[in-house]
């Protein structure tokens, strides 16, 4: 019979013709139908299943006996040049320093390099695995009922000790040991890796550097300002804190957007306690108010202002908070006001702060540390 010949039956053709590159036709699941040497259909039992060929040789030919034990060696290596590789990503990860440029590239590259070639070793052992140890035979399942009778139970348990079998797993400890051994750095390497996420953040963010007395220095120029020089109704600029106008992670917090009002153009300014809005003057100096520049939707910086209408835009999401009315949220996904920080002149005449925040900054869900 030659490859592309199907078998004849009673009742037709009973086995698929053979594709090229294949084992010849062969049962596997309970129930299947195979052909007798007399020419007869006969189902298939339980203990018969598939036995593994190479080009058609019987499976206890020295060429398939050769050739399995070669791919194995193969597949084990690259199992272990995976741990290998898996180790050397998690002591890179480890001994390598970031804080130059140099040395996050160095670090970037070795990362790369080790993660890259664990991957490809694992993924060429499973290859090489599948394609010359497990036997390739095609199966097509018929759609049926979704409540198994206990015959089909039983033909699925067949099944998959057939096909355990099959996957060589058992069989050959060498690449089973070898496939775990691989893997083990992969796993090991979360474990690692969440050294980074650090101690949990407490209440530390919902308070900023802003404390009684400290001036406002106008970003850029870290000058200090007066009600006088900020005069100019409409206007907005960036404020940071006096003693902290370096320092990049306090200012991820504490950077203020002062804004000045024409006389009645500024409503009671708002503290926001919960739901409920709380008025106070006290807050202002000079119909000028200070707002934090950090969005409370997920934490853009709010530089946009609008002077006839009196909004402050978020860039992002357009968010967009009414500056007259203590930043209330207008429009937007922002869940809250922008919080307000208290203000008032020192002796010298220069804005200062009464007092931290009262309320946290930036994203809402802060609020939950």
């Amino acid at each position: 019979m030659s490859d592309m010949e199907e078998t004849q039956g009673p009742e037709g053709p009973v086995a698929p013709h053979r594709v090229i590159g294949t084992p010849p036709p062969a049962p596997r699941l309970l129930g299947s139908t195979a052909v007798a040497e007399d020419g007869e259909a006969r189902e298939v039992t339980a203990e018969e299943g598939f036995e593994e060929h190479l080009e058609g040789l019987p499976p206890d030919d020295p060429r398939v006996v050769v050739h399995g034990q070669r791919a194995e060696r193969v597949v084990a290596a690259c199992f272990t040049l995976a741990f290998i590789s898996g180790c050397g990503f998690i002591a890179a990860y480890v001994g390598l320093g970031v804080h130059t440029v140099d040395k996050t590239l160095r670090s970037n590259l070795a990362l790369g390099t080790s993660l890259s070639v664990t991957l490809l070793a694992l993924g060429l052992g499973a290859l090489i695995w599948v394609r010359h140890l497990m036997p390739d035979v095609e199966e097509t399942e018929q759609r049926h009922d979704l409540r198994s009778d206990e015959k089909e139970r039983q033909a699925f348990q067949a099944y998959f000790k057939e096909g355990t079998a099959n996957s060589q797993f058992v069989k050959r400890p060498l690449v089973r040991r070898t496939l775990m051994l691989g893997t083990l750095p992969l796993i090991a390497a979360p474990v690692v890796l969440l050294r980074d996420a650090g101690p949990q953040p407490g209440t530390s963010l919902r308070h900023t550097v802003w404390s009684p007395g400290r001036r406002l220095l106008v970003y850029g120029t870290n000058t200090p300002v007066t009600p006088a020089q900020f005069s100019a109704p409409g206007s907005m600029i960036t404020i940071v804190p006096d003693g902290f106008q370096d320092d990049e992670d306090a200012l991820t917090k504490a950077a203020v957007i002062l804004i000045k009002f024409r006389p009645g153009e500024l409503n009671i300014p708002t503290r926001y306690n919960g739901s409920t809005l709380i008025g106070t003057m006290n807050w202002t100096v000079d119909n000028i108010v200070a707002y934090s520049k950090i969005c409370t939707h997920v934490g853009c910086p709010v530089a946009l202002y609008e002077q006839t209408t009196h909004h402050i835009l978020c860039p992002c999401h357009q968010s967009t908070f009414d500056a007259p009315t203590g930043a209330t949220v207008i429009f937007g996904p922002a869940p809250r006001p922008l919080p307000q920080l208290p203000m008032t002149v020192d002796r010298q005449g220069f804005l200062v702060a009464r007092s931290d925040f009262t309320q946290p900054v930036g994203p809402s869900f802060w609020e939950r540390g």
